[in-house]
């Protein structure tokens, strides 16, 4: 009743306990991007103090058993003296306090990636332990902290030369249902960081498999151009890239060059800072793209006759980086991976639509190549254009009159509230049919393993049964004439078995929709079902685990007499089972597939689907410690 809520039940959070109630808010979730990302905010502290000329190297290391990182720089080293509001250490005031820090003035910083002062102290809420050690005014300090709250004073631990700051810690078992960080990953960032912040000195090290790497690159975005391109084993239209430095405000970077890949690679920062989302720095810089190469076509007459050019066209097989300087971005949310900054687009299109375009009119055996590119792209798209007209002109009755027999549709034509299941086979349809909320849920089972599409046309595609009646299910048509606004559901979810066969059936329809329907996966729209391989009984509680890994932690966590029960299949589950672990909305966990390296994924699905088995082996030799992480 109304009369029972009085002031009594409004939770007042203090200092850090929003945080450790609510950490999704301020890392983006508790799985292991989250995990990561707690190293993201500490390496990027000591990023800024190199970004604005006080550090020279900076060291990252991971403990033996994966769940400590240690990050060191030369800065000037975090103030210990004391401040004047909270009374205590400058140190324990950023490490304990929310929008705390020295770069909301610019007096310290110039440019910075933390911007709203909770980068610190959400690590240290949300570490076991953490612990900070200064170096400055000839002398080391020292504070430790559990769970975000200080362990004693800040302490005065002798004279030391130099100056800097050390900070180590252990994320929360409490938090985090998995604390192991991923060398690699820390790695390749590290590595990154050396390609933006030219001539700083960047050192990995990894104690549990005594891999230290040291990494410094004086040309900075132009060597990380050269790096791309050759991993991606893509061959190059033109044999010098497009390079452009400025030091006006904002300061940018950028390294261009057009390949004969088919995939449009784009990878941007801002203040070092990866912007996996893009934004308004990206907008300007496919604008500018537009108009410099429309600018220079027309000016020479070098477009044939007939040839009409899209911003498709002109995009195909770029690989470009560009990073960006902003004394005050505005990106969407902590974990910072889109910027908002209106007034950059303009500064971005006008100095890369500047350049470029001088660069072009200089270089006209370059430019030549790159527009002989682009008339091919234009060429390809109208030849697939006219492929799938002939395609759809010969459906089209199917497509608009009748939907796959076998799908079992839901009652609400709701766009944005209904899903489809892509289901592995006729016995795990028929326990997800049952189990579902045939209000909104949609089942379609799928026989067997669907065809690998790998190099083929739209056209081969649906004359394949399954793969033509999922496109009918879908309604949004395929390769030109995708139509994202035709999708009759607002999610499609692949949901097949937990085990290996599962995996590679997933595997499977990933390659068919990011080759014949991009356009849902960029939208957003595509997920992978988790389903439990395992069913955990430990006295009156049931724990479902998704794989070995999951099982062993939920035994690790509990004590007592287990049953453990491992299903074989779907089909097996019981339809109220199904429901309560796969498919309820309030329960469940889904997985979306999103493009984050168009570049690499096309790689990637080449070798892993290609008919080149030699490619495959090379792969799968070559990536074998990452497995696991292909396998989410």
């Amino acid at each position: 009743m109304a009369s029972d809520y009085s002031a009594k039940d409004i939770a007042v959070l203090e200092g850090l306990e929003p945080v450790r109630k609510r950490p999704s808010m301020y890392i983006g979730g508790v799985d292991s991007n989250g995990l990561h990302h707690l190293a993201w905010e500490i390496l990027d502290n000591s990023i800024d103090e190199a970004m604005n000329g006080h550090a020279s190297a900076i060291s990252l290391t991971l403990s033996k058993d994966q769940r400590t990182v240690t990050v060191s720089d030369d800065g000037r080293g975090i103030p210990v003296d004391t401040h004047a509001k909270t009374g205590k250490s400058a140190l324990e005031t950023i490490l304990c306090t929310l929008h705390s820090g020295g770069k909301f003035e610019r007096n310290s910083y110039r440019t910075s990636g933390g911007l709203h002062g909770v980068g610190a102290s959400v690590v240290n809420a949300l570490s076991e332990w953490l612990h900070a050690r200064v170096k400055r005014d000839g002398a080391a300090f020292e504070l430790e902290f559990s769970r975000g709250k200080p362990k004693g004073k800040l302490k005065n631990v002798g004279p030391a030369r130099g100056s800097g700051t050390t900070i180590a810690f252990r994320a929360d078992e409490q938090i985090f249902s998995d604390t192991r960080f991923n060398a690699a990953r820390l790695c390749e960032r590290m590595e990154v960081a050396s390609y933006l912040h030219r001539g700083v000195s960047f050192h990995f090290s990894d104690e549990g498999t005594k891999k230290d790497e040291s990494f410094t690159h004086a040309e900075g975005l132009a060597d990380y151009l050269k790096k791309l391109v050759v991993e991606s084993k893509a061959v190059v239209v033109h044999a010098e890239p497009f390079l452009l430095r400025s030091e006006a405000e904002p300061r940018m970077e950028m390294a261009l060059v057009w390949t004969e890949s088919t995939a449009e690679s784009v990878k941007s920062y801002v203040n070092g800072i990866p912007t996996g989302s893009g934004g308004t720095h990206e907008n300007g810089l496919r604008t500018a793209l537009l108009k410099a190469l429309r600018n220079v076509i027309e000016t020479h007459n070098m477009l044939p006759r007939g040839v009409e050019l899209a911003a498709e066209d002109i995009r195909e097989g770029i690989t470009v980086i560009l990073s960006l300087f902003v004394e005050e971005p505005q990106f969407q949310g902590q974990t910072k991976d889109r910027l908002n900054n209106p007034e950059v687009q303009a500064l971005v299109e006008g100095r890369v639509r500047q350049d470029l375009e001088h660069w072009l009119n200089h270089n006209r055996s370059t430019a030549d190549c790159i527009v002989a590119r682009i008339i091919l792209a234009s060429r390809a798209r109208a030849a697939s254009r006219a492929a799938s007209q002939e395609v759809k002109r010969k459906t089209s009755a199917r497509h608009r009159l009748n939907l796959p027999g076998k799908l079992a549709d839901c009652i609400s034509t709701d766009g944005e509230e209904t899903e489809l299941f892509l289901v592995e086979g006729d016995s795990a349809g028929g326990s997800a049919k049952q189990g579902r909320d045939r209000n909104f849920q949609a089942i379609l089972p799928l026989r067997g393993k669907v065809m690998n599409v790998e190099g083929m046309g739209a056209k081969k595609v649906l004359e394949n049964k399954e793969l033509s009646d999922l496109v009918t299910a879908l309604g949004c048509n395929l390769g030109e004439h995708f139509d994202i606004e035709k999708l009759r559901y607002g999610r499609v979810i692949l949901l097949a078995d937990a085990d290996s066969d599962g995996h590679h059936i997933t595997t499977l329809l990933l390659t068919f929709f990011y080759r014949m329907l991009p356009g849902l996966i960029r939208a957003g729209r595509l997920y992978i079902a988790q389903p439990p391989l395992y069913r955990v009984n430990i006295g009156r509680e049931t724990y479902w685990a998704a794989d070995d890994a999951d099982r062993d932690r939920i035994l690790a966590n509990n004590r007592g007499k287990a049953e453990i029960t491992r299903f074989k299949g779907l089909g097996e589950m019981m339809a109220a089972t199904l429901w309560e672990t796969t498919l309820d909305p309030a329960q469940r966990r889904l997985l979306k597939v999103e493009i984050t390296e168009p570049l690499a994924a096309d790689k990637t699905i080449s070798e892993l689907m290609g008919r080149d088995a030699s490619a495959r082996f090379d792969f799968v030799m070559n990536r074998a410690e990452s497995a696991e992480a292909l396998d989410l």
